[in-house]
């Protein structure tokens, strides 16, 4: 792989914003962004589990799901409380995602901002918290309706690795899915993932690498593959935007309720034959990219 570091900046205009990296597609870090936001000295573990410690939510473990599993299924459920008890305890490789807090605890919406100084179009009704326990990990993938996203870490650090769309098939993407076949797994410690003799074209992705700590806001661009791996238990807040064009809007409800709808389906009705076309599918796109390079 072929990774640079993200830059970081502690603060951007507007302009040289939506100039160098919104038209460009190119991810940065704001570091003073969200130091402006109540939230960043007002959550914490404790607040969290005062005011929504007894809703009940889906836990998510290490294991990258196989061919068959309809995606977004939780392997365990705990009480909000629960589960923090159990991550600051040490390390837990457990994670929620797309837990909207805000409809428990909706007098959270007061403790931040939308930086619409950067960009327009968020989605309100879902800001969404990741959460996640040391040693727990987010697999390789991009996020199915091709939004905007600033992601800013409230607590605790991790290591995010993130790739452009169009490094897909280098990738080896499942069709249909928002997923890579390959595990990225502590990528950083040791030359066993990704499995390079397995996936071969991985070697020329080109992409980015980042370690985001208390109050970073990391913009990363519609459909950027990204992997997470939590370095220290701790929490990161999004906020979503969609595409200014119509294309990208219309390819972001396609992912959504075209193209999940047909795996889904097709992995209950037919899930040997599909799990086979699709990686033929992957390895004649990984071939091609590796002719085309050769």
């Amino acid at each position: 792989m072929e990774l640079k570091e993200v830059e970081k900046v502690e603060n951007i205009s507007p302009e040289d914003f939506k100039r160098n990296y919104y038209d460009k597609m190119r991810p940065i870090v704001i570091k003073g962004l969200a130091k402006e936001w109540p939230a960043y000295t007002k959550w914490n573990w404790d607040y969290f589990k005062k005011i929504v410690g007894d809703k009940r939510v889906g836990l998510y473990n290490n294991v990258k799901s196989d061919a068959y599993t309809p995606i977004n299924t939780a392997d365990d459920y705990k009480t909000f409380g629960e589960y923090i008890d159990m991550i600051k305890s040490g390390p837990a490789a457990w994670r929620i995602f797309l837990f909207n807090i805000f409809e428990h605890a909706p007098q959270l919406t007061k403790d931040f901002s939308w930086p619409e100084q950067y960009m327009r179009g968020y989605v309100k009704r879902y800001p969404m918290l990741f959460t996640g326990g040391q040693t727990s990990i987010t697999h390789m993938h991009f996020d199915i309706d091709l939004s905007h996203i600033f992601h800013t870490q409230f607590l605790g650090k991790k290591r995010v690795l993130l790739f452009p769309n169009e490094e897909q098939h280098k990738l080896y993407r499942k069709p249909f899915e928002v997923l890579s076949l390959a595990d990225f797994s502590n990528y950083y410690e040791n030359n066993k993932t990704p499995d390079y003799e397995k996936f071969p074209a991985i070697r020329h992705a080109k992409g980015y690498e980042v370690i985001l700590e208390h109050g970073d806001t990391l913009f990363m661009p519609a459909g950027y593959w990204h992997h997470m791996e939590y370095l220290e238990s701790g929490f990161a807040m999004s906020l979503r935007a969609m595409q200014k064009s119509v294309a990208g809007k219309l390819k972001g409800a396609w992912n959504l309720f075209g193209m999940r709808t047909i795996d889904t389906v097709m992995k209950k009705s037919s899930p040997k034959w599909w799990y086979k076309y699709k990686k033929n599918k992957i390895d004649k796109s990984a071939q091609a990219i590796l002719k085309n390079l050769n």
